[in-house]
């Protein structure tokens, strides 16, 4: 029977890929790539082909999601098949789609982790990651308007939870949210709703490009993060709940937060 390895790429270049998940490349039949549920800003094709010796054929949005990953499942048929994916491989539901219609096809499935935004993003924030609450991603305002992550936000906040935001992306088309309008999207919210969950005085941690050697972290009040350089995407938010003191200490001392926020340590 055939085989499909999901293997994760990390987060930033094709250097992310570990050993284990190269040898399985390797050694691959078929290898297929996609590239749009995450960024990897400094990714290049070429040279893991190179690196490889595989051509990687790019499969897209529609032959994953509308045609259920089909093009994959037929390769799988008669030998072992390597999907490379973005981060971790089986984050985006996507994948768990696929592999579980592989899985009722009789098809072996085997998974290669890589590094994820959710776990990278955490680390380096400094905060404690058994803290966090439910996580959610914010939408590009314009194309789906919801107010789900400020309910997540409040909900999360009334139990003193942290919370990872991951904003939208729409790789294909390049366009990637950032926080400064992650963070107006949830004032223009709080402005109808009015439960003091995000006001310009809220604490918040804004990360770009985790997983590179040149992330941004900075912790402030939104007022001053609505307005600060980021740089380059991708870029995520956290909005801390209760603190306790040595993660004041881990946002004053590495994201560059207010001394005032000891004051909210426990």
């Amino acid at each position: 029977m055939g085989q499909i390895v999901f293997v994760g790429l990390g987060l930033h270049d094709d250097l992310g890929i570990s050993l284990r998940g190269m040898e399985e490349t390797r050694t691959a039949k078929h290898v297929f790539i996609e590239l749009y549920t995450s960024l990897l800003p400094a990714f290049s094709k070429k040279r893991l082909e190179k690196a490889a010796g595989k051509e990687l054929r790019e499969v897209s949005r529609k032959e994953l999601e509308e045609e259920n990953g089909k093009v994959i499942l037929d390769a799988a048929k008669d030998g072992k098949v390597v999907l490379l994916v973005p981060g971790d491989p089986l984050i985006a539901t996507t994948h768990v789609a696929l592999r579980i219609e592989a899985e009722k096809r009789s098809i072996r499935t085997q998974i290669v982790h890589g590094s994820s935004v959710l776990s990278a993003v955490i680390g380096l924030s400094g905060l404690h990651n058994y803290k966090f609450g439910k996580s959610v991603t914010i939408p590009f305002p314009d194309e789906t308007p919801s107010q789900t992550p400020y309910e997540v936000l409040t909900q999360n906040k009334k139990l003193g939870l942290h919370t990872l935001c991951l904003l939208d992306i729409k790789a294909e088309l390049k366009r990637y949210l950032s926080i400064r309008e992650a963070l107006a999207c949830l004032l223009e919210i709080e402005k109808k709703r009015k439960k003091e969950t995000v006001t310009p005085e809220t604490l918040a941690v804004g990360i770009s490009r985790a997983g590179s050697s040149n992330p941004m972290v900075k912790a402030g009040y939104v007022r001053d993060l609505i307005s600060f350089d980021f740089g380059g995407p991708p870029h995520s938010i956290i909005f801390p709940g209760k603190l306790h003191f040595m993660e004041a200490e881990a946002l004053i001392v590495l994201a560059g937060a207010p001394e005032r926020i000891r004051r909210m340590a426990e």
